[in-house]
């Protein structure tokens, strides 16, 4: 990218640096002649020279900036340079002594660069040496022993001209035993931003500060009323406690002008440890979460930092717009997950947060974007896309403002790349984040004395700093904050900025997106994976009577699936999705039906039971279950091949469906019993098994009616028994009463019944309705119901006639 090779107002310091440059070379040309003229310097003449020379063990010592106080000066004050120096070689060093030497202003933010990548570079520009008593002097180094130097110079000592970026190096000079001339063994430059009074025309400055994190939770709840929350592990306890990554992020966020770029994931998922919670452990099993007080500290201190502040809140998870751009639009309801993503964020962050969030913003990976990921980042119905200057690239001598209209009302934020990568790699040591935050002042006060107009700039660093990466951060903000060439902007603001008819509005094609991001991008199996289990919790809640439940924690989940907190880590990903599904299969599978073991029937009709068992916690309905006969001229189901019955069964219970058969033939029918959602789509694995039938023969009938003839003929005998004895008790009544000439009728309506004929009268009725009753015959049918049970029928199962 072209950059201006000169800024205004900076004409009076070349001009002397160039008069002081000519002069050195006239006043040296003499000697340089007679030095053409003698041999070659031994070492020993060397070593009398007065300026130091680059020796053949360069780069022996090592010399670290830890610090840099102010990090952009003012007139008035005292600039401390800070550090340790370490002789790396075998011999020791002496007469060692580190000098500051300031050099000529860095015009471009190209020569910014360069000079970062060779700041420790004997052969590079090393300036002017301060000198004087602005040293300081080591009587000798030992090899392998570091020692801290600190030097503090007034800022006018150094002799800063006008207003710029002016390089700053190190030095350490000194002897060995093998070179005792005077020599430079190490050196470390760095930036020295100069503006020591307001600036005119100030930029305004955006800085994002993320709060992303990686997915904790999956969507398995506990079965409870409450449905406790179970994390995939307890790292999110070690971000948000004291010193970690994410308490980092809001403590020293706090008192920074930033504009907070929020997961709703990580909200979500730090508000569910305030609560009762579990935890997975490596073992499978779940133990009890105990980190709740963390959690409350840390949203409460969050809750405080963003009062004021501008909120951005990403779609939920953070989903990974290029890989669904690129591998997940032609996958069925990927792009329905990003609208349900969006449509989550404004709730989650307004009710966690207490604040009004925006909503408008997508930030694709890295800023990288070409038209298939504009598309799809603005089919959610965000309008503006975080991109980076390194993506939709600039052909000006300066850069322009962030916000540029990239057609179809959709506002493209570019974020400066140089200033937006100043803080990646390792900054663990203090010498490497010095140096971040000197490069970042650098490039934001060139940036600025590019030109005479004001203009927006946005920074977007990586999406999840290091603690040492965030505390650099800070730092470089805080120095930029109190600087004189930069005010503070929100992102919408931003966003809302007059753009720059020059800059660039033509979104890059497909083929210029990095590789190095394509290859860590969601495959479209991992799509496919998501729509399957989709498809599956379609399915499964229509028979659900409290689907929230299982729908909310699962699209939560899916969106998780989607983040692009998975790039990088393609077996992780595959894992967390392969989870998801099995633990939704075994949700599914709660609900079916018992197996049944062979079932006898005997006669025309009967009753065969189906059970239906339902082991999740709430109950089921809209399910029909489907008995069917796979030899309807055999048997038939409720008088055809096949009958249906509403299913509706408690959460724990189980529930036995009665199907009536009648039979036509003896044999064996198979019998296939299947679940059914409303809308006819199968639910669950089918069961089958077989019934066999013993029909009714007419040898059977046969018996049966001999059986009921010799009962009528018992009958008729017990009858005419009965006739006989009538009759010849009403003889001997008549017999009697004409032998009586005294008594009379009288007396044979008065006298008692002899006990004896009375007993045998009694006795032989009774023996007349036991025979008229009958006998169990052995041909009488037993009844064969068994006991309606959840259990698997056994062996020569009976069904309910």
């Amino acid at each position: 990218m072209a950059e201006a090779a000169d800024f205004q107002g900076t004409s009076a310091s070349p001009a002397r640096r160039w008069l002081r440059r000519t002069g050195a070379l006239l006043a040296g040309a003499p000697l340089l002649a007679g030095l053409l003229q003698l041999p070659a310097a031994t070492p020993a003449d060397a070593a009398g020279q007065e300026s130091p020379q680059v020796a053949s063990s360069a780069g022996s010592v090592s010399v670290a900036v830890d610090s840099l106080t102010p990090s952009a000066p003012s007139e008035g004050d005292t600039v401390t340079v800070s550090g340790t120096v370490t002789n790396n070689g075998k011999q020791t060093v002496t007469g060692a002594h580190v000098d500051l030497q300031v050099g000529p202003p860095l015009e471009t933010r190209s020569a910014i660069d360069t000079l970062a990548k060779k700041s420790d570079d004997l052969q590079g520009p090393s300036g002017e040496k301060v000198g004087g008593k602005y040293t300081e002097k080591f009587p000798a180094l030992t090899p392998g022993v570091a020692e801290p130097f600190s030097i503090s110079v007034p800022a006018d000592k150094l002799d800063l001209g006008d207003d710029g970026v002016y390089q700053l190096a190190v030095a350490l000079s000194g002897k060995t035993s093998a070179q005792p001339w005077e020599q430079v063994l190490g050196i470390q430059r760095t930036f020295l931003p100069w503006q020591p009074e307001e600036a005119g025309t100030k930029t305004k400055t955006t800085f994002l500060w993320p709060l992303i994190s990686s997915a904790h939770m999956a969507a398995e709840t506990g079965s409870n009323e409450q449905q406790t929350p179970v994390f995939r592990d307890d790292e999110l306890a070690e971000e948000i406690a004291p010193g970690g990554r994410l308490d980092q992020m809001v403590s020293l966020g706090k008192g920074l002008d930033v504009t907070w770029v929020v997961d709703p994931d990580l909200l979500a998922s730090v508000d569910a440890m305030t609560g009762s919670y579990q935890v997975r452990t490596a073992d499978g099993s779940t133990t009890p979460g105990k980190n709740q007080e963390i959690a409350k500290h840390w949203l409460a201190e969050l809750q405080q930092a963003v009062t004021g502040e501008e909120v951005a809140a990403l779609p939920f998870g953070d989903p990974d717009l290029a890989s669904l751009a690129h591998n997940g639009t032609n996958v069925t309801g990927s792009l329905n997950h990003l609208k349900e993503a969006t449509d989550a964020a404004d709730k989650t962050v307004g009710t966690i947060l207490h604040v009004k969030p925006s909503t408008d913003f997508v930030w694709p990976v890295d800023g990288a974007v070409d038209p298939s990921i504009v598309k799809v980042a603005t089919s959610a119905g965000a309008d503006k896309v975080i991109t980076r200057s390194d993506s939709l690239q600039d052909n000006l001598s300066y850069t322009p403002s962030a916000a540029r209209p990239i057609g179809g009302g959709t506002t493209a934020v570019v974020a400066d790349s140089r200033m937006s990568t100043a803080f990646q790699g390792d900054l663990t040591r203090a010498s490497a984040s010095t140096l971040a935050v000197q490069r970042f002042l650098a490039q934001s006060l060139t940036l600025g004395l590019q030109t005479g107009k004001q203009r927006s700039v946005v920074v977007a660093p990586q999406r999840m700093p290091s603690v040492s990466q965030a505390q650099a951060m800070a730092e470089a903000l805080a120095a930029l904050q109190g600087g004189n060439w930069s005010e503070s902007q929100d992102l919408t603001a931003a966003a809302k900025a007059k753009p720059d008819p020059a800059a660039n509005t033509k979104v890059p094609p497909a083929s210029a997106y990095p590789r190095s991001l394509s290859k860590q991008e969601l495959p479209r199996e991992a799509f496919e994976q998501i729509a399957e289990t989709q498809r599956k919790l379609d399915k499964f809640k229509v028979i659900l009577t409290r689907q929230s439940r299982v729908v909310t924690p699962f699209g939560r989940a899916m969106n998780r699936e989607m983040s692009t907190s998975w790039r990088g880590r393609g077996v992780a990903a595959v894992g967390y999705r392969d989870g998801i599904e099995s633990y939704l299969n075994g949700l599914i599978d709660g609900v079916k039906l018992i197996q049944k073991s062979e079932t006898k029937l005997s006669g025309r009709s009967a009753m065969i039971p189906v059970t239906v068992q339902n082991n999740l916690v709430q109950g089921v309905e809209r399910l029909k279950l489907r008995l069917t006969s796979q030899n309807p001229t055999r048997l038939k189901i409720g008088g055809d091949a096949y009958e249906e019955q509403p299913v509706t069964v408690n959460g724990g219970h189980a529930q036995s469906v009665k199907f009536t058969t009648s039979a036509n033939a003896n044999g064996q029918a198979k019998v296939v019993a299947q679940l059914y959602t409303e809308d006819g789509q199968r639910y669950g694995a089918p069961v089958a098994f077989d019934v066999r039938v013993t029909e009714v023969t007419p040898t059977v009938m046969l018996v049966i009616g001999g059986g009921v003839l010799l009962l009528v003929l018992a009958g008729f005998r017990m009858y005419t028994q009965r006739k006989r004895a009538a009759a010849r008790e009403a003889a001997e009544d008549d017999t009697a009463e004409a032998g009586d000439d005294t008594d009379g009728a009288q007396s044979q309506v008065d006298a008692p019944q002899n006990p004896e004929t009375s007993d045998a009268r009694l006795e032989q009725e009774t023996e007349a309705e036991s025979r008229a009753d009958g006998p169990e015959q052995p041909s009488d049918p037993a009844p064969d119901t068994a006991a309606e049970s959840a259990d698997p029928s056994g062996t020569g199962e009976r069904v309910d006639r």
